[in-house]
């Protein structure tokens, strides 16, 4: 169905398309650009465009495609860095150098290659097939196994399955009949809608954390496998360092990145760091399961608002296959500053500081689609979803960080002042907060130790306390505090440069296992509490902070890797030999 351009406003167009439905894709002009029907006035179709419109001429043709904004979803996913709209980088830089020319296309998925397929014993000629099961598997690397899925909107009696062998994305691999009894076709790839979340059997209660490999998060502010989190913070706070951090360390299967209109020299980095970067598990490559989404802030508008729903469905596949899928986007920000130009020139009513009204709902509806479920294959898999939000000048009361901090259930909020102290990860643990704690502490008890949640506790109320007492130190100087108060203080010092602190370019230290946090911080713990006893001995505070012992303590995050627990255990028993020591003395 063809019509004709009538008015042209920057990315968004209008054109004279009868039938052409909301959400449709088109293709506009000689340079057959790609854009989408977002809304309607009578005859006129309302459409915002994927890439510049210069040069666009009022009456060029404009052709509708008969479907949605649609991501190809198959083997050959992974290891791919893709922009905004699912254009694979890497091709379009061998094809045209460094710049994208408008119009151009390249399927997301190389066609050419044959995937050694090998059929679900388990299915028979005469079955009745419904979407989302398995037809089959393809390895797709060597950390992978791709599950061939049924697209979800497909059913009926099996027909034909392929036998075990080598076959492009093209070749079908299985026939069905479907209720009307028409014959189709099923190939190792097929199209979804991004806009639409793929469905499921039903949703389970998240029950194990995400465990990150960062002490901050891991012990203080978990993250649920099938939850949602944030990371506010100003520029320079460290956002993007904690992402590539989660990325690398975190225990899932897969790792999905997508950089929404950041600036380009960060995304280079990410581009350029992740494929040199080895798992620390399988010892492989970090892209043999990852995937990029890159859509830097120079690229079109409405391509960065797509880039967050691309992201999300391409978890949500493999979430459907029965994996742990981790989606880090950076950031929220940036796609809602795409959704207050396009309302803009829409003439939509703007709101809080000119964002459209569905604001919110918007980014509810996309932290929404994480969650941990029973797939349509029987399998459980999860989506966990994390994004970093970049207020103006730090200020969390402005409309995405609030929206944001209403709708998810962990709250990583990082510092100005701690990234200019070189606190590192600076994330504030008085801003901060998570509601899966309760959830985390049966884990913690079940596989590490029963008393995390009580050691937790003791140190957020120590931090808590010396908070306080910065202020009045602050006020009236050190001199008003006594003894016991200096000791809280030089308490929470321990905790935060032993424990809190930790370097992601530290080879021993960049990743602690749950093994490691516990010990570390349960010998802050025992210092801190041993300490209040010699002070009620006579020691003096002065005397007892020039203990080595201390030293030694903050240093052990970095002595001690995460395979070496026996020798933190050991500590521990120095410690309360070197204790009982410096009771003896002071009891004579």
């Amino acid at each position: 169905m063809d019509g004709k351009l009538v008015q042209i406003n920057g990315p968004l167009v209008r054109a004279e398309l009868d039938k052409a439905r909301i959400g449709e894709q088109v293709h506009l002009g000689k340079l057959n650009l790609t854009g989408e029907v977002i809304g309607r006035e009578g005859k006129i179709a309302l459409i915002q465009v994927y890439e510049d419109t210069e040069s666009l001429i009022l009456g060029e043709k404009v052709t509708a495609l008969g479907y949605p904004l649609s991501v190809e979803l198959g083997p050959g996913l992974i290891g791919q860095i893709f922009d905004g709209v699912q254009r694979p980088l890497q091709e379009l830089a061998q094809l045209s150098g460094d710049y994208i020319p408008r119009g151009i296309s390249v399927p997301a998925l190389k066609h050419d290659i044959k995937w050694h397929f090998k059929p679900n014993a388990d299915l028979t000629a005469g079955m009745l097939l419904n979407g989302g099961q398995s037809l089959g598997s393809v390895p797709e690397t060597k950390l992978i196994t791709h599950q061939i899925l049924i697209p979800p909107d497909r059913q009926g009696e099996l027909l034909w399955l392929a036998e075990s062998g080598s076959y492009t994305l093209d070749e079908p691999i299985a026939r069905i009949k479907d209720n009307q009894d028409l014959e189709k076709s099923l190939y190792l790839s097929h199209y979804w809608p991004v806009r639409t979340p793929r469905p499921y059997d039903h949703r389970e209660d998240a029950i194990a954390p995400l465990i990150t490999g960062q002490r901050i998060f891991d012990t203080f502010f978990p993250l649920l496998k099938g939850g949602k989190a944030t990371i506010p913070g100003p520029f320079g706070a460290g956002k993007t360092m904690i992402q590539q951090q989660i990325a690398r360390w975190s225990d899932a299967d897969i790792v999905i990145y997508v950089g929404c209109g950041e600036r380009g020299n960060e995304l280079v980095d990410v581009l350029e760091t992740f494929p040199k970067i080895i798992d620390p598990r399988s010892k492989r490559s970090l892209m043999e399961r990852t995937i990029l989404v890159a859509n830097t802030s120079n690229m079109p508008v409405v391509a960065r608002e797509a880039s967050i729903y691309v992201g999300v469905t391409l978890a949500e596949y493999y979430r459907d296959q029965g994996m742990d899928v981790v989606m880090v986007a950076d950031s929220t920000s940036r796609w809602a500053e795409a959704l207050r130009e396009v309302a803009g020139r829409l003439g939509q009513m703007p709101v809080e500081e000119g964002y459209p009204a569905y604001l919110a709902s918007r980014l509810a509806a996309f932290y929404e689609r994480s969650g941990r479920v029973n797939t349509l294959c029987g399998k459980q898999g999860s989506v966990t979803l994390i994004g970093a939000v970049s207020p103006p000048g730090g200020d969390f009361s402005e409309p995405v960080t609030g929206h944001t901090k209403e709708i998810v259930q962990t709250f990583w909020a990082l510092s100005k002042e701690l990234a200019d102290a070189r606190h590192y990860p600076s994330v504030s643990w008085t801003e901060s907060f998570s509601e899966y704690v309760a959830i985390t502490a049966d884990w913690w008890a079940q596989n590490i130790h029963p008393d995390w949640y009580k050691l937790r506790s003791e140190a957020l109320s120590l931090l808590s306390q010396a908070h306080e007492l910065i202020r009045i130190v602050n006020l009236v100087g050190p001199e008003a505090l006594s003894a016991e108060q200096r000791w809280i203080l030089s308490g929470a010092d321990l905790i935060k440069e032993g424990v809190l602190q930790q370097s992601a370019l530290d080879e021993v230290d960049s990743y602690s296992s749950p093994e490691k946090q516990f010990l570390l911080l349960q010998i802050m713990l025992i210092i801190y509490h041993k300490g209040e006893a010699l002070l009620t001995l006579g020691m003096p505070v002065q005397e007892l902070n020039q203990l080595p012992l201390l030293i030694k303590a903050k240093r052990c995050k970095s002595t001690y890797s995460s395979e070496q627990i026996e020798d933190l255990k050991q500590f521990i028993v120095q410690i309360e030999h070197d204790f009982q020591h410096y009771y003896n003395e002071y009891q004579q």
